[in-house]
């Protein structure tokens, strides 16, 4: 498939914007102006304005000596720039990739987007229309090529579109400024008489880059398609994205989840053939206001399965208002991993974490709790108890050890140490009692010290000395006393875990 590219040209670009915020101005001829260099220099000008002859670049007072009571504004640096981008994210619409052309311009990769309005014809007439119903002055062009769309939509007349390699034919009555090229080579073309493109294509390519240099010759190729040219997109290109365009605006939830059902069977079914699951995925709706609403999940195993993605988004879906109506659903798999096919067995144990039933049970869990109350814990190579474990990634990740199993260790391991009082007899015996949160726990049995010495590589400290301890209620408890015995002075414990 060819590519295709359209470029939108903003005429008024920064002065459209404010007349769609302040409406009056629509009435009056008003510019936008900066200090340079201690005057004020008119930097854009509305429609009405230009009609009375002033422009870019002008001074502001010869403006006015011109028209007295023209409006003055105050530019804001960047602005410009600002809005390009969130028109092109407007756009995403109509296109995945969309970069911005400053100062007034956009250009769009349409490759395989127009037949879903019926034509290229009906495409840009469908966004050109939609602008100017938001407010903006555009033009806009189709073609194989972005030099040549730019050239078509500042300086083409009549058809703007270039059909299967006519981007030739449609430059050839244009200017060299269509070329993109700089001031000092134009100011160099005009008095050759080299005002139209016909001459620079038809002339000796040797010709040109001796007199000219090779500016000219990359902008001419780039326009013909004999040079690739890259855009960089605003949004960076998502390899797995299903978009769904809607004929009518979908107002209703009914209406969302159908459209998001249909995008989940049409991405998993893709993933599955590719033996890819997804780990995350977005939904987002985009509406007739030009926002745009999103809901997103992620799994903690790859999965292809629609049934189970569309439950994990169905609890989200309330969340998304569609007023005034959403004309646009997209979903995008931004993380996916590899999924091969699991074997089939005639007989099996239960899989553990292994099992794709106890990843999609994690995921629902996720889905109402937040990620944040699901951890996996693995062994890590520490003796120190707090270095001892580790957050699993995922949950394909294996373990690099086995779990000590020569020591029992508590089910709950406090993230830190708690202190508490504790009474003990002489050195080596387990405390007698110990108090923690107000309360007094009686000891009836008893087993350790386990010592446990600082890793000095890594950090200095005290030697632990550890005990499993049981309290009347049958409750079990992990204390240890911080650092040897000593008869002179009290003795530091604390509470690091439970073990029921």
């Amino acid at each position: 498939m060819h590519r295709r590219f359209m470029t939108i040209w903003f005429r008024h670009l920064t002065t459209d914007w404010l007349a769609i915020r302040q409406p009056a101005l629509r009435q009056i001829p008003f510019v936008l102006a900066e200090n340079v260099h201690g005057r004020k220099v008119i930097t854009a000008a509305n429609i009405l304005a230009q009609r009375q002859g002033i422009d870019c670049g002008m001074v502001v007072a010869d403006a006015r000596a011109i028209f007295p009571s023209l409006e003055v504004l105050d530019d804001v640096p960047d602005r410009a720039e600002k809005l390009l981008m969130a028109l092109a994210r407007w756009t995403v619409r109509y296109t995945p990739v969309t970069a911005i052309d400053p100062p007034d311009g956009l250009i769009l990769e349409v490759t395989g987007c127009a037949h879903l309005w019926g034509g290229e014809a009906a495409y840009l007439q469908e966004i050109t229309t939609r602008l100017a119903t938001l407010g903006y002055d555009v033009r806009a062009a189709m073609a194989g090529t972005i030099g040549a769309a730019w050239a078509m939509s500042r300086f083409g007349q009549g058809e703007l579109i270039a059909h299967g390699g006519s981007e030739s034919t449609a430059l050839l009555n244009l200017p060299p400024a269509a070329l993109r090229l700089s001031p000092e080579i134009l100011d160099r073309l005009h008095p050759l008489g080299l005002n139209r493109l016909h001459y620079l294509i038809a002339m000796p390519r040797a010709a040109l880059r001796r007199r000219f240099g090779p500016e000219l010759l990359l902008q001419l190729d780039r326009a013909l398609g004999r040079v690739e040219e890259m855009i960089q997109p605003v949004e960076p290109p998502v390899q797995y994205r299903e978009r769904l365009p809607c004929l009518e605006p979908i107002a209703t939830r009914t209406g969302i989840e159908i459209a998001l059902s249909r995008l989940l069977d049409t991405l998993c079914h893709r993933l599955q053939s590719e033996e890819k699951g997804l780990r995350t995925a977005a939904f987002t709706c985009h509406k007739l206001d030009g926002k745009a609403a999103s809901i997103a999940i992620g799994t903690h195993y790859p999965s292809h399965r629609a049934a189970h993605l569309y439950k994990l988004f169905e609890e989200k879906i309330a969340s998304l208002a569609p007023d005034p109506g959403i004309e646009l659903f997209t979903l995008e798999a931004p993380v996916v991993e590899d999924c091969p096919p699991g074997q089939i067995m005639l007989w099996k144990e239960s899989g553990g974490v292994a099992d794709p039933r106890v990843a999609e049970l994690l995921d629902r869990l996720a889905g109402k709790m937040g990620e944040s109350g699901i951890h996996r814990y693995l062994p890590d190579e520490h003796y120190w108890p707090e270095r001892s474990i580790k957050l699993a990634s995922s949950l394909q990740e294996l373990p690099s050890i086995p779990w000590p199993a020569d020591r029992p260790r508590p089910i709950r391991l406090l993230k830190a140490p708690v202190q508490i009082g504790v009474t003990a007899p002489i050195p080596d015996y387990p405390p007698m009692l110990f108090r923690y949160l107000g309360k007094v726990h009686r000891i009836k049995k008893a087993d350790g010290p386990e010592r446990i010495e600082q890793e000095w590589w890594l950090e200095k400290g005290p030697r632990r000395d550890y005990y499993q301890v049981e309290d009347e209620e049958g409750q079990r408890y992990w204390i240890f006393r911080s650092g040897p015995y000593k008869a002179d002075q009290s003795n530091q414990w604390f509470l690091h875990g439970f073990f029921a």
